[in-house]
């Protein structure tokens, strides 16, 4: 998972033009390497390999992640990631795996592919309309528990296989997808059609990681970016689909989440520590994502676990 460096970007300041010296900002552009006379690949990356930041490639992506925890940003949404969880992420749609500390190792075994590899009308075969219907639509979506070890065991295998057998197995694996109603729709038609991800974007999430559990002022994110609080606010919305306040919330509620599950911990202690001080602004805000009560969740968890 390669990047690139910037030497100098041009920022807005203040609504003025004002130069600034940035090193090593990264491009967001990943490159996806085959290996000779490969047309998909299949690895484990894992840290510090696994640590990608905010990019997009032109390959289809699934992904099972199979060590760390953390937060999950695909498209406009955001989510907590662990152990087991099954991505699949559609060509050019950003996407960011960030672990939750960067003291634990992150891994997953994610497979690439583009879909010319299978020629101009294979898959116009009506044996094969569903995954066509599946490789049309710019989504992400996640696979559910109930299909999660079978769609795992074949990424696992895909990694090891080669030749015919390894398409043969894709194309089982692409069908098992598209034709189940077992995932779940994270995004969709999530708009990104630059050649380039501005690489403010990550300078401003990761600002925002570190800080999303503490009181937040748009001045102090403004001012992170090198813009005014107008231009920061049209500047985010355009390139993440969303407010800056609701990236934060998405933030803290996907933090809540994570600690309904993982933790024995009272709600209202989990409150406080995603980055609330008022249980009703905590609650509401909660309802409103999850479209259900904290308690509800954590009692649907425990219910999953048990089936």
């Amino acid at each position: 998972m390669l990047s690139y460096q910037f030497c100098i970007i041009l920022f807005v300041l203040n609504d003025k033009i004002a130069a600034k010296l940035i090193l090593k900002m990264k491009t967001l552009i990943q490159k996806i390497h085959l290996k000779e006379h490969q047309s998909f690949a299949c690895r484990t990356y894992q840290t510090p390999d696994f640590e990608t930041n905010w990019h997009k490639h032109e390959e289809f992506e699934l992904i099972l992640i199979t060590e760390g925890y953390g937060t999950a940003m695909i498209g406009d949404f955001i989510g907590e990631y662990k152990p087991g969880d099954i991505y699949f992420i559609a060509g050019n749609l950003p996407h960011w795996f960030k672990k939750q500390h960067h003291k634990v190792t992150g891994s997953a075994v994610v497979l690439h592919f583009k879909q010319e590899m299978f020629g101009g009308d294979f898959l116009l075969l009506p044996e094969l309309k569903s995954i066509y219907q599946l490789l049309q639509k710019n989504d992400g979506i996640q696979i559910q528990p109930k299909q999660k070890r079978e769609i795992a065991n074949m990424i696992l295998e895909l990694q090891e296989i080669k030749g015919f057998q390894g398409m043969n197995l894709l194309l089982q694996c692409l069908q098992k997808i598209s034709t189940s109603t077992q995932y779940v729709t994270l995004t969709q038609n999530f708009a990104s059609n630059n050649n380039h991800i501005n690489p403010a974007i990550e300078k401003i999430i990761d600002f925002s990681f570190k800080r999303y559990l503490t009181p937040l002022r748009l001045q102090q994110v403004a001012e992170v970016a090198g813009m005014s609080i107008p231009t920061f606010c049209r500047f985010f919305k355009k390139n993440i689909k969303k407010s800056y306040f609701d990236f934060i919330q998405d933030l803290r509620i996907s933090q809540a989440c994570k600690l309904l599950t993982n933790t024995n911990k009272p709600i209202m202690e989990i409150c406080y520590e995603s980055g609330y001080n008022s249980w009703a602004h905590f609650s509401k805000q909660f309802k409103a994502v999850k479209k259900m009560t904290p308690s509800n969740y954590r009692k649907e968890f425990e219910e999953k676990l048990n089936v």
